[in-house]
């Protein structure tokens, strides 16, 4: 199964290059159901591949001048706060049996897991039928960007997903950033979150360094491969068949974890 998970690590990078967020959703499943690690650990590895493979995406909107730092901070900070304390002092707290349903044990993996699978459906619904649109305003929405970016930063903290698909709205509704330069300040916020969460709690995991090395630099490779093809591809147009994918991948979880 480890073959398909390589070549899976690579359509991660290339939707984060191509579409400027989605793939890190894929990382987790592909770490559980091809690579055989547990959910916990899969959600630090998570971490590291997605905070690698965004900060790599980021470079070429940064030489570009499509990135607003000024926004990332606003955004950013109260996220890796959030992201520290989640994984630190939240994540501890979940027992390894959380609760009972009849004869069935929901365990930490498994809670995890559908908590993962409803954040896959989520972004899916995302996907397929929101288009992000600024709203037309003269307010300065700053207090709810800081929200937002606290929610997202607990949402990284419990699954290891980026949250661009949360980030991106934001950016271009609350803060009136234009889309082009949210994708690329979204890969920044991202890859400080996925980073700074996955340094402050390595330290309580053991981590095969060279099968994450090795994940990770494929997903690199797709994400410059998914950068290439953004300028032949019209990302936007990609990003429901994206979705639907997503939603498929995220019933298909709920139903194997409670049934099978």
């Amino acid at each position: 199964m480890e073959i398909f998970g390589y070549v899976a690590s690579i359509f991660i990078g290339i939707s984060l290059g191509l579409i400027g967020g989605g793939g890190s959703i894929l990382t987790v499943p592909v770490l559980v159901y091809l690579f055989g690690i547990d959910a916990f650990l899969a959600t630090e590895y998570s971490l590291f591949i997605v905070g690698i493979s965004s900060l790599v995406g980021s470079f070429s909107y940064f030489k570009k001048g499509l990135v607003d730092f000024k926004t990332a901070f606003i955004f950013g900070v109260p996220s890796i706060i959030s992201i520290f304390l989640t994984r630190n002092y939240i994540l501890p707290l979940i027992p390894d049996k959380v609760f009972r349903i009849g004869n069935f044990m929901v365990t930490k993996d498994i809670f995890l897991l559908l908590l993962f699978a409803g954040l896959m459906i989520v972004s899916s619904y995302k996907m397929i039928w929101k288009r992000v649109e600024t709203i037309p305003s003269q307010n300065n929405n700053t207090p709810l960007a800081v929200v937002e970016g606290s929610v997202v930063g607990i949402l990284t903290g419990l699954v290891g997903a980026g949250g661009g698909f949360m980030i991106i709205p934001a950016l271009v509704n609350l803060l009136k950033t234009p889309m082009k330069i949210a994708i690329g300040t979204s890969l920044v916020i991202i890859s400080l979150n996925s980073l700074i969460g996955f340094f402050s709690s390595m330290n309580h995991i053991k981590i095969e360094w060279n099968l994450l090395a090795t994940i990770t630099a494929i997903a690199i490779v797709g994400i410059i491969i998914g950068s290439q093809l953004s300028k032949k591809i019209d990302g936007k147009k990609l990003r429901p068949a994206f979705g639907w994918f997503i939603l498929v991948m995220g019933i298909y979880i709920v139903i194997k974890e409670l049934f099978f």
